[in-house]
Order: C-alpha cells, then structure tokens, then sequence
C-alpha cells in the first residue's frame, strides 16, 4: 500500500512541477554575456522573491516567476545546486572579463 501511495504522490508531484515550469531554466536561459542578472541560484531566488512579493527584485530578474512558485521552490533549488559549478565559473570568467 505505501508503494502505491508514494507513486501517486510521484506523479502528481512531477505533474505539478512540469505545469508551473521551471525557474532556474527561465532565469538562466533570459541571460546575455555581460548582463548583471545574476544567474547563481537565481531560479531559487526568483521563486523567493515572487513568493514574498518583491516586486523590485522580480523587475530586475526580467522574467516572469513560475505560476506557483511555492511548488517550484525544492526543484529549482536542486537544479541550482546541480549546476553551480557552471553557474559559478560563468561568472567569474564573466567578471574577469575572459
């Protein structure tokens, strides 16, 4: 029975994930070599910010936030973590201008 139940739970949780969308790919992929967004958990941020309703943080990130991003939150705060060291070396050769 709870092999059952944590399927279900599976599903509907990646169904929930894969229909509000990603912020971490929306932050990432909006960003242009030389931009200052910043691109180092900036998925987990955008999500922070829309759900403390900071509109001025959201302006600067230039893209819109997951429609829930409550859901989003654990997702994107696992793929910034999977991709820190690109992120991370991205901007540092970015500020060093190489």
């Amino acid at each position: 029975m709870t092999l059952r139940m944590f399927a279900i739970s599976a599903a509907l949780g990646a169904t929930l994930l894969l229909t509000t969308g990603c912020a971490t790919y929306r932050t990432i992929s909006a960003v242009k070599y030389g931009d200052s967004s910043p691109r180092i958990y900036s998925g987990t941020s955008l999500n922070l910010y829309a759900i403390s309703n900071n509109h001025s943080a959201l302006s600067r990130l230039g893209v819109e936030p997951p429609a829930c991003p409550i859901l989003d939150l654990p997702a994107s705060f696992a793929l910034d973590t999977f991709i820190l060291p690109i992120t991370v070396s991205s901007v540092i050769t970015e500020r060093l201008r190489l």
